[in-house]
């Protein structure tokens, strides 16, 4: 009883103390000579600085010196400079073939998410009856535990009683090839989580896309069709336009999630041999043996790719995105 009650202590503390530092932040710089909405408005804000400091920036600085030291969970930490990430780049086995098997997996399932969610999109947007029977179906996957997806794509995926083997079965023989064991074979993991990341087609990508297009001017297509335009062609030069900046948001997003997958090759659990995913190679080293520096430094190595990836298509943006005010000039 005594620790509930210091839970629920705890808990009423936080709200209380969010209140009084927002009531110090507006009568600290109403002091200052800042105007009456200003402070209020930052006094409004402050719950989130403080769970960003706390949350989100603390730990980031917290990985980042851990990702230079020698340390454990609950073991001392020890300076050991750049030896974490001399040791990755040279010596360890796992690095590398972990980047690459994120990499590729990324590079093919990004595409397959971005334009199958794009066309799905383009089909719901048709006005026919039950549409929205349909847009309610294809966006049930966003709502579905993803440990449950795991463990449903692995019963589908088993070397012997799977449903997929069962369905290539035929298509198997016509080439005279056995089953093949997805999570077993280092040639078929690849593949086989390609094909799951067609999963990621439905849910709130389509939704999204769907968003975009249903703001798309209709007079826009008039006049396509007025001037005799076929329908590739107004996809081509007024839909892919139109959407671009939508277009922009889904690959970066698509991009960050893919490099970031981690769940699902968890609950999965395909055979090493082909390489694990960075992220799964972060849990093992942090809370599996313990390596907490070593983590920290993959899951930095892993920011800078994710960073450097995520500015190069910004660069290539101005080529071929288009906004609206950009239009107007």
């Amino acid at each position: 009883m005594e620790n509930h009650l210091a839970t629920l202590f705890r808990w009423l503390l936080v709200p209380v103390a969010l209140a009084v530092i927002a009531f110090l932040i507006y009568h600290l710089f109403r002091w200052f000579g800042w105007k009456k909405k200003q402070a209020m408005g930052l006094a409004l804000v402050s719950p989130w600085i403080v769970g960003f400091l706390i949350f989100t920036l603390y730990p980031l600085g917290d990985s980042l010196y851990l990702s230079f030291t020698k340390s454990s969970i609950f073991g001392k930490t020890e300076w050991v400079g750049l030896d974490n990430y001399i040791k990755l780049f040279t010596l360890d086995i796992e690095f590398w073939p972990s980047v690459r098997i994120t990499l590729l997996y990324a590079l093919f399932s990004l595409p397959i998410g971005v334009i199958g969610a794009l066309l799905i999109a383009m089909l719901l947007n048709n006005q026919i009856k039950g549409i929205g029977t349909f847009r309610t179906i294809y966006f049930l996957p966003a709502v579905l535990p993803e440990v449950a997806v795991a463990l449903l794509w692995r019963w589908m995926f088993n070397s012997e009683s799977g449903i997929l083997n069962y369905i290539l079965s035929p298509f198997f023989k016509l080439f005279g090839m056995g089953k093949p064991n997805w999570f077993g074979d280092p040639d078929f993991i690849l593949p086989a989580f390609i094909i799951m990341s067609v999963w990621g087609i439905f849910g709130t990508n389509t939704v999204v896309f769907l968003a975009g297009l249903q703001g798309v001017p209709r007079s826009l297509y008039e006049a396509a069709e007025i001037d005799g335009a076929s329908g590739f062609r107004k996809f081509l030069h007024i839909t892919v336009p139109q959407i671009s900046p939508v277009i922009l948001l889904q690959i970066v997003m698509g991009m960050i999630g893919a490099l970031q997958i981690f769940t699902i090759a968890m609950f999965v659990r395909p055979s090493t041999a082909a390489g694990k995913f960075m992220n799964q190679l972060v849990y093992e080293r942090g809370f599996t043996q313990m390596h907490m520096g070593e983590a920290s430094a993959i899951a930095w190595v892993l920011f800078l790719i994710i960073l450097v990836l995520t500015l190069l298509v910004f660069r290539s943006s101005p080529a071929w995105v288009h906004y609206e005010s950009d239009m107007k000039r």
